[in-house]
């Protein structure tokens, strides 16, 4: 009798035992979730193919206007990094209590208007944007791209009648390119990565700097990842993406 209880409490401890060092041995997520602004997706997209091939980390990218983001996160919506296109919406995340440690500036950008490849309604900057029967799209003012745009048209003393304000740049970025309207502005970043639109370049006084800061979330699921990504991000092969996309470095 001794001996069989003996050897139940083996197999019992046993048992125990290997439970545990299979729990231990359960392998870090391979996946992250990033939050960022949808002007960054060529980039992004091109740097999470890259971690893919190096660390095994797949990265599920979630892209939309910043100010969208903002509210999804503050309504619960899980995420592990987030990236955005200006630092008033990632204040306002990290006021929220949902970031962890300290929002990093890893990139900038430049306003651009863009046109129809060929430019064929001749135009060569803001001014021209007030002309009568153009059509001129513009991001909404609650979008970063919309915000900065404001700032350029009043540094311009330019006032547009847009026919439509986009909940995100890149919605600007199609009219255009879809012959929906004759021009919008939009990000550098974008004329580059796009390739159906041109760009008229606009000058330093008028333009405005854009500067994406970047997150982890105190709520993170993979926070390692998200670090990972980050100081990807950062590093020289990060930087070399965002300057191939049209970026400047941080």
């Amino acid at each position: 009798m001794i001996r069989r209880l003996a050897l139940a409490l083996l197999v019992v401890s046993t048992a125990a035992c290997g439970s545990a060092a299979a729990a231990g041995s359960q392998p870090a997520p391979t996946t992250l979730t990033v939050f960022a602004a949808a002007s960054l997706q060529p980039a992004f997209d091109r740097i999470g193919q890259q971690l893919k091939s190096q660390e095994n980390l797949t990265t599920t990218f979630s892209y939309a206007g910043t100010q969208t983001l903002t509210a999804q996160l503050q309504q619960g919506a899980p995420a592990d990094v987030f990236a955005s296109a200006d630092t008033a919406h990632m204040t306002t995340v990290q006021n929220a209590g949902l970031v962890a440690g300290s929002p990093r500036v890893f990139a900038h950008n430049r306003l651009e208007i863009a046109v129809e490849h060929g430019n064929p309604k001749g135009i060569h900057g803001l001014s021209d944007l007030s002309r009568s029967g153009l059509v001129v799209v513009l991001a909404d003012p609650s979008v970063p791209a919309g915000k900065y745009a404001a700032q350029a048209l009043a540094a311009a003393h330019v006032t547009v009648r847009p026919a439509s304000l986009e909940p995100q740049v890149t919605g600007v970025l199609s009219k255009v390119a879809l012959g929906e309207a004759d021009a919008g502005i939009v990000y550098v970043s974008d004329i580059v990565t796009s390739g159906k639109v041109d760009g008229v370049t606009i000058p330093d006084d008028q333009n405005v700097i854009a500067e994406y800061p970047i997150a982890a979330l105190s709520s993170a699921q993979n926070p390692a990842g998200a670090q990972a990504f980050i100081t990807y991000v950062l590093s020289a092969a990060g930087q070399g993406v965002f300057k191939a996309a049209g970026l400047q470095g941080a």
